[in-house]
C-alpha cells in the first residue's frame, strides 16, 4: 500500500507546478516618469529594447510623461526582471510588479 501512496501524491503536485508558470506570466515592467531623461530619448529606448514602432513608443512615452508611468512589457517574472535591468542600464526608472 505504500507504493500506492506515491502515485496519489504525484498527480496532486503536478497541477501545482503547472500553475506556477501561469502565475509567472502575470508580471509587468513599469517605467516611471523622471525629471532627467528627454522624451525623445525615452521613445528611442522603447524602440531599441522592445522593437516598438515609433508611434507605439511615443504613446508609451507620453503615458510615462502625463500619467507618471507606463507598462512597457508583460510576461514571466524572470523576463520582466531582465527588461527592467536593461531599462536601468539606459538610465530609466523601471520596476517589476504583478499585473
Amino acid at each position: 500500500m505504500g507504493g500506492m501512496a506515491a502515485p496519489q501524491v504525484a498527480p496532486v503536485e503536478t497541477p501545482d507546478t503547472d500553475d506556477v508558470p501561469a502565475a509567472d506570466r502575470q508580471w509587468v515592467t513599469i517605467v516611471w516618469d523622471d525629471p532627467v531623461n528627454l522624451m525623445t530619448y525615452v521613445t528611442w529606448v522603447f524602440q531599441k529594447l522592445f522593437g516598438y514602432s515609433r508611434e507605439r513608443a511615443e504613446q508609451l512615452m507620453l503615458d510615462v510623461h502625463h500619467k507618471g508611468r507606463a507598462v512597457v512589457s508583460t510576461g514571466a517574472r524572470e523576463r520582466m526582471e531582465h527588461d527592467a535591468s536593461q531599462l536601468h542600464a539606459y538610465g530609466l526608472w523601471a520596476t517589476v510588479d504583478r499585473s
